[in-house]
C-alpha cells in the first residue's frame, strides 16, 4: 500500500472512531463526511489525496490544537464555523480552565544535556507531579531517598515555568527543591517534586484537584507542551495542526475512551513534550489523569488521577519509601481500539499479535565534522560519525574462508601484560557455542577482533578488539554481511534496522579499528567489521563525538613507541529492554579500552557508558527540549567494576588497574558527570 493510502486509511478509521463516541461532533462533520466516499484505496491518486485532505480537515475539527495566552485558551480553530461544538464546551468550562492552565508549567533544567524535559501540574502548593521517565532525566533513587542527577558542572538544577506561552516574554519560575519520590518500575509512571516559588506571582498558580472517580467521557482536554515530534510519519500534518509553534502550553479537547486498572486511554492531540500532562475534566474541573504516552493515529495513555492521589497520599504520609515502593502494578497491555490520538513515535507490531506499542521519539541531531574540534595532538585519525547504513547482504562466505582468522589476541600489549578475552558470568548458559572442524567454539575469531555471541539476544555480549595505531590503513566501506559459522537465525539483520523510525546498525568495534596491518590484511579487517555480528540497534543520532573519539584520545596517551590499545565493547543486557519490530532492543552501552599509559609505563584501563534509555521506555513518550550542547551527547566515565556488575562480564586484572578502582565514582547508586570534554577523563588515581 502507499503511503498515501496508508495515511487515508488511518485518517479514516481515527475519524470513525472518534465520531463514533461522540454523537455532536458526528452532526457536526456530517456535511464533510457526505462529501467522502467509501474507502475505496483502488481510486485513482488525485481522488486519494482529495480524501486524504478532507479527512485532515476532520481530524482538525475533531481533535483541535489551541495555543494558551495570558493564562487562556485562544477559541481559534481552523474555521470557527466549522468548530463550534468544542467553541461551545470550552466557552462552558473556562471558570475551571482559567484554573487549571495557570497550574501547568514547562519543567526546565540547567546544566543539563537538554534545557527542558516534558510538563508537570501542581497537585498541592508545593507539590508537583510529573512521569516518573520525565523525572528520570535529571531525577535518581540514590540510598533511602532521591536527589538530582549530575550535570555538566555539577548538580542538575531544576525548576518548572508556568508562563511558557506562545508571544509571552513573561515568567512565573518554581524552582524543584528536591525530588520527593520516584515511583519505580513496573509500577505506574508518576513522581513528585517539592517547588518553591522563586519569581513571578505565586497566587497565578493553583493546584488542580484529583478526581476520585474516573469514568468514560468525551469531554476532556490535556493541558501540556508539546514539542515537535522528528518520527512523526505524517510531518505536514503535524505542522497543520501545530502551525510549526511547538514547545509552548498548549490545550487540546477529546475524550477518555475507555478506563483499566491503573491507567486511562484517550484520544487528546498530544507529542513527545506532553509527558506529564495533565488530562483534564472539562465538566468537573478536576484532574482525570497524568498523560505519559501514546501511538500515533491510535490511542494514547494516562496514569488514573484516583492513584496518583492514592500514591500522592502515601508519600506525604512517608508510606511509600524507595526501598518499598507502592506499587499499582499494570495488567497486561490489551490489544488497542481501532484506532486513536495523535502522538509522538511511530506504531510498532509485536510478533504473533495486532498490538501495538509506543515508538519514542528522537532529536535527530546534526553533528557534522568532529575531526577539528576533537583531534588530539598526535597525527593519528580521529574518528567521525558513521556513514549512512549501508544495503545488507554482501558477499557470500563459508565457515572455511575464515579459518586464518586469529582474533583478538590477549597478549597483544606485551607477554608480560596478557589482557584474557572476558568472559560472560552472569548468563554463561546462554553463550552461543558453534562447531568448527569438528570442535564446539563460543568465540567468533575476525581480523584483529572476537565477539561472542547471546544465544536469546542474537547479538554479541561484547566484541574485543586490538588497535595498533602505527599502521591504521584507510581502506573502503563494504555492505553489511552474515557469518556463515553460525545459523542466520541467531543473527539480525534487517529486522529493526532501516530508516527512521528504525534503528541503525552500531558497530561494536568500530570499523576502522581492526583496520590495520599490510593492504591486505587492513582491508580484509575493515570488511570484517561489518558482519552483523558485530553490531547492536542504535537510534539514528546515537553515536556522539566524545564517544566515537575514546579509542582515539587512549591512543594519543599509549605508549609511543608502540600506540597499541586493546577495547571491549557491548551493550548491557537488561530484562526490562524493549521489544521492537521483533528484537529486544538494548538500553545502554558500555565500553572498557585498556593500555600501556606513556608516562607511566604501566597497563591502564578505562571504562565508559553511554545510553539511549530515554528514547526506548515502550509506553512512554520520550521527554526532550532543545540539547544545550547537541554535539556532545551524554558519555560518562564510570568504574570496570561497575560495568561488571551491571554486564553480568569478567574482565579479569582490568578492573584493578582502572583509575576509579575503589572510588565510589561510576557505581550505579551514585551521580555521574557527564563528559563534556575529552580531557575530563582519569587515566591515573
Amino acid at each position: 500500500m502507499s503511503a498515501l493510502k496508508e495515511r487515508l486509511a488511518r485518517l479514516r478509521r481515527f475519524n470513525t472512531w472518534v465520531t463514533q463516541g461522540d454523537a455532536k461532533l458526528a452532526e457536526e462533520s456530517a456535511d464533510i463526511n457526505s462529501g467522502l466516499e467509501g474507502l475505496d484505496l483502488e481510486r485513482p491518486p488525485e481522488a486519494i489525496e482529495q480524501d486524504v485532505g478532507l479527512e485532515s480537515i476532520v481530524l482538525r475539527r475533531q481533535r483541535p490544537v489551541l495555543a494558551i495566552r495570558a493564562n487562556e485558551a485562544q477559541l481559534v480553530f481552523v474555521d470557527k464555523a466549522d468548530s463550534a461544538i468544542w467553541d461551545a464546551r470550552l466557552k462552558q468550562a473556562k471558570p475551571f480552565l482559567d484554573g487549571a492552565i495557570r497550574a501547568v508549567g514547562r519543567i526546565e533544567l540547567k546544566g543539563a544535556q537538554m534545557d527542558w524535559v516534558g510538563t508537570g501540574w501542581l497537585v498541592s502548593d508545593s507539590i508537583m507531579v510529573t512521569n516518573r521517565h520525565v523525572a528520570n532525566a535529571f531525577a535518581m533513587r540514590k540510598g533511602e531517598g532521591f536527589t538530582f542527577r549530575m550535570g555538566n558542572s555539577g548538580p542538575i538544577r531544576a525548576s518548572v515555568d508556568f508562563l511558557q506561552e506562545i508571544d509571552n516574554p513573561d515568567t512565573l519560575v518554581f524552582q524543584l527543591i528536591r525530588p520527593l519520590h520516584i515511583e519505580e518500575e513496573p509500577g505506574p509512571d508518576i513522581s513528585f517534586f517539592e517547588v518553591e516559588v522563586v519569581g513571578g506571582n505565586p497566587k497565578l498558580a493553583t493546584p488542580i484537584q484529583l478526581a476520585g472517580k474516573i469514568g468514560v467521557t468525551e469531554n476532556v482536554a490535556v493541558i501540556g507542551y508539546p514539542a515537535y515530534d522528528s518520527r512523526i510519519p505524517e510531518p505536514d500534518l503535524m505542522e497543520q495542526i501545530y502551525g510549526k509553534l511547538y514547545n509552548k502550553k498548549r490545550l487540546a479537547p477529546g475524550g477518555v475512551t475507555q478506563v483499566e486498572q491503573t491507567r486511562l486511554l484517550h484520544n487528546c492531540t498530544t507529542l513527545g513534550g506532553n509527558s506529564g500532562s495533565v488530562v483534564f475534566d472539562l465538566d468537573s474541573g478536576q484532574a482525570l489523569g497524568l498523560h505519559f504516552s501514546g501511538t500515533f493515529l491510535t490511542t494514547n495513555y494516562a496514569v488514573r488521577a484516583d492513584i496518583v492521589k492514592k500514591l500522592l497520599a502515601d508519600v506525604r504520609s512517608g508510606r511509600a519509601r524507595p526501598e518499598t515502593p507502592v506499587r499499582a502494578k499494570s495488567p497486561t497491555l490489551p490489544l488497542p481500539p481501532p484506532s486513536g490520538g495523535i502522538v509522538s513515535g511511530a506504531a510498532r507490531s509485536r510478533p504473533g499479535r495486532s498490538a501495538t506499542v509506543t515508538i519514542p521519539l528522537t532529536v535527530t541531531v546534526s553533528i557534522g565534522d568532529i575531526g577539528d574540534r576533537l583531534a588530539p595532538s598526535r597525527g593519528y585519525a580521529v574518528s567521525t560519525a558513521p556513514a549512512a547504513d549501508d544495503a545488507a547482504g554482501g558477499d557470500e562466505a563459508v565457515a572455511a574462508d575464515y579459518r586464518d582468522r586469529e582474533g583478538y589476541q590477549p597478549d597483544f600489549l606485551g607477554k608480560k601484560l596478557k589482557v584474557d578475552l572476558p568472559s560472560v558470568d552472569r548468563d554463561a548458559g546462554d553463550v552461543l557455542d558453534f562447531e568448527v572442524d569438528g570442535k564446539s567454539d563460543t568465540e567468533l575469531r575476525y581480523e584483529h577482533y572476537s565477539v561472542v555471541m547471546s544465544r536469546s539476544r542474537r547479538m554479541c555480549f561484547f566484541s574485543a578488539c586490538n588497535i595498533d595505531g602505527n599502521l591504521s590503513k584507510k581502506s573502503k566501506r563494504v555492505s553489511w554481511k552474515w557469518d556463515p559459522r553460525i545459523p542466520r537465525e541467531q543473527q539480525i539483520m534487517n529486522e529493526c534496522y532501516g530508516s527512521p523510525p528504525k534503528f541503525s546498525r552500531g558497530h561494536m568495534t568500530r570499523r576502522e579499528d581492526p583496520g590495520w596491518g599490510d593492504a591486505a590484511t587492513a582491508k580484509r579487517g575493515n570488511e570484517d567489521s561489518m558482519h552483523v555480528t558485530n553490531t547492536t540497534p542504535q537510534m539514528q543520532a546515537f553515536n556522539a563525538p566524545i564517544w566515537l573519539a575514546l579509542e582515539d584520545y587512549a591512543l594519543g596517551h599509549a605508549k609511543e613507541d608502540d600506540m597499541k590499545i586493546s577495547v571491549f565493547t557491548g551493550p548491557y543486557f537488561q530484562d526490562k529492554d524493549p521489544e521492537m519490530y521483533g528484537v529486544r532492543i538494548p538500553r545502554a552501552f558500555w565500553k572498557i579500552i585498556a593500555f600501556i599509559h606513556d608516562d607511566t609505563g604501566k597497563l591502564c584501563a578505562t571504562g565508559y557508558e553511554m545510553n539511549q534509555e530515554q528514547s526506548l521506555q515502550p509506553e512512554e513518550e520520550f521527554v526532550f527540549g532543545a540539547f544545550t550542547s547537541p554535539q556532545l551527547q551524554v558519555a560518562t566515565q564510570v568504574s570496570i567494576r561497575s560495568i561488571e556488575t551491571r554486564a553480568g562480564i569478567s574482565f579479569g586484572k582490568l578492573a584493578s588497574v582502572d583509575p576509579l578502582a575503589g572510588s565510589d565514582e561510576g557505581l550505579d547508586d551514585g551521580p555521574r558527570a557527564p563528559l563534556g570534554a575529552l580531557e575530563q577523563i582519569r587515566f591515573i588515581r
